[in-house]
């Protein structure tokens, strides 16, 4: 008997605790985790609060991330003891997540874990770093240098965008930090932020075409904070979405499009091949300040989970939170 989140549906009743699993139970896959670490991220806390229709099958332990050591293993490129880290493909939604001492999953799924990184640290970074360097490197193919201009983070006191600061100083851009929290300026300016604009700028209807003042843009908001930064993106801007924590809808013109040739690109996390998964780990290693993990995470205990997902929620809390799965 092992100790894992527990999500379940019956007779309308949603409910999420934490108890008791034994690995009978586990779902099938041909590799058997034994779970160091996990993460609660703003997608596992919309699954543990039922505020989002975001498990697809019932019971569900949530968890869309997590690192840890290989216990048992049929896969050919992974044997016992080997040091693993899987993020996306649907665990924590379809198939049983990382909220749990023990994760079966199919192979394919796990990446190494990247030198120099602790099972800790790769958890620090997590599916919302993973996202961030994704999202980096998608504005990077489409040309943007330090020297293209200045690039706008949203969200940036969230996992996704704290580690989108971090990395986008280091590489040497220029970098506004949208916060609808005031008070989180220091931390920002701390990761590498030079200039902070309140979320409240962005939150409103605006127009077709604002002020250009980036040349790049990561998003994690959607809604009108998304259309708003596409509207003030400078000639041949590109913007990285990935994330809607301000909606699903994007109520914006093709203006920026048509008239200044800015480019929206997608960025999903979850079903990325693996070949970008590795390198984006590869590039985590080189260009984010591991000095800074300590700054942007907090480490809790799984029973903690459930207390602070509707918190994450309503936006109190800041940065990474990783879970110490095991004691």
């Amino acid at each position: 008997m092992f100790q894992g989140i527990w999500i379940d549906k019956e007779d309308g009743q949603y409910r999420a605790d934490l108890r008791g699993i034994t690995k009978e139970q586990l779902p099938e896959g041909d590799v058997t985790v034994r779970v160091s670490h996990s993460t609660l991220n703003y997608k596992d806390a919309l699954a543990i609060t039922g505020k989002s229709p975001v498990v697809r099958t019932f019971p569900m332990v949530p968890g869309i991330d997590f690192a840890g050591v290989v216990e048992t293993s049929s896969h050919p490129d992974y044997k016992s003891g080997d040091s693993v880290v899987l993020n996306g493909w649907g665990v924590g939604e379809k198939h049983w997540g990382g909220l749990a001492e023990f994760a079966r999953v199919q192979g394919d799924w796990l990446v190494p874990l990247q030198a120099p990184f602790s099972l800790r640290q790769a958890m620090g970074i997590g599916t919302a770093g993973y996202t961030a360097m994704l999202c980096v490197m998608a504005l990077e193919r489409h040309g943007l240098t330090p020297q293209s201009g200045p690039v706008v983070v949203t969200g940036a006191a969230g996992g996704v965008g704290s580690v989108a600061v971090a990395v986008l100083a280091r590489l040497g851009y220029e970098v506004s930090a949208v916060t609808g929290r005031p008070e989180q300026a220091d931390y920002l300016t701390r990761l590498g932020a030079r200039h902070i604009v309140e979320r409240a700028s962005l939150s409103a209807p605006g127009k077709p075409l604002a002020r250009e003042q980036w040349a790049g843009a990561i998003d994690v908001a959607g809604g009108y904070v998304l259309a708003n930064v596409c509207a003030a993106m400078r000639y041949r801007g590109v913007v990285a979405a990935c994330g809607l924590a301000s909606g699903m809808d994007f109520p914006a013109t093709v203006a920026p499009f048509i008239l200044r040739g800015v480019t929206l690109v997608g960025v999903d996390s979850v079903m990325a091949p693996r070949p970008e998964r590795l390198q984006a780990w590869k590039r985590l290693a080189s260009d984010l300040d591991v000095t800074l993990l300590d700054a942007i995470t907090q480490e809790v205990p799984l029973a903690r989970v459930l207390e602070l997902a509707p918190q994450m929620l309503a936006g109190k809390v800041r940065g990474r939170v990783v879970v110490a799965v095991r004691g």
